[in-house]
């Protein structure tokens, strides 16, 4: 019998592979914001996959900012009548969100060898690098560096 010790995961990437629930109705993700607008400054690190990890926790100003945009583009770009693409790793007291980009979706909820990586986390765990695959679109680099820059 084999005792050797598996090495552990980053606590970072053993809650990215953690279990989440989805925000399936528009009115879950509002009540999800509202949530973290409680608890803006409890030091919420937001990372867009395919840019740099942040090094600091973000302001309970950003992450407003963040929420609004973030929230904007997700209803302006998902078309649909359910919202189904945040998830959250415990809705009432979050510690750890996925975004999924609505252009970017491939097969998010449901079963696949290869699915898509978030297009946004949001994480109390300082971020570790997640290797995407796809090409981070210029329109997105741009909406990103936008929120930042008004």
């Amino acid at each position: 019998m084999n005792h050797s010790a598996q090495p552990s995961l980053d606590p970072f990437y053993e809650k990215f592979k953690g279990s989440f629930s989805s925000c399936l109705r528009w009115e879950d993700l509002d009540d999800l914001w509202e949530t973290l607008r409680q608890h803006a400054d409890n030091g919420w690190y937001i990372y867009a996959i395919g840019e740099n990890t942040p090094v600091k926790p973000a302001t309970a100003t950003e992450l407003e900012t963040f929420i609004s945009e973030i929230d904007s583009l997700l209803h302006r770009e998902h078309e649909e009548d359910y919202c189904g693409i945040v998830y959250a790793d415990n809705k009432t007291e979050p510690s750890f969100i996925k975004i999924y980009d609505p252009n970017n979706l491939g097969v998010s909820c449901g079963f696949s060898d290869d699915p898509p990586l978030p297009g946004w986390i949001l994480s109390l765990l300082a971020p570790k690098p997640l290797e995407d695959k796809s090409v981070l679109t210029a329109q997105r680099k741009r909406w990103w560096q936008n929120i930042w820059n008004k």
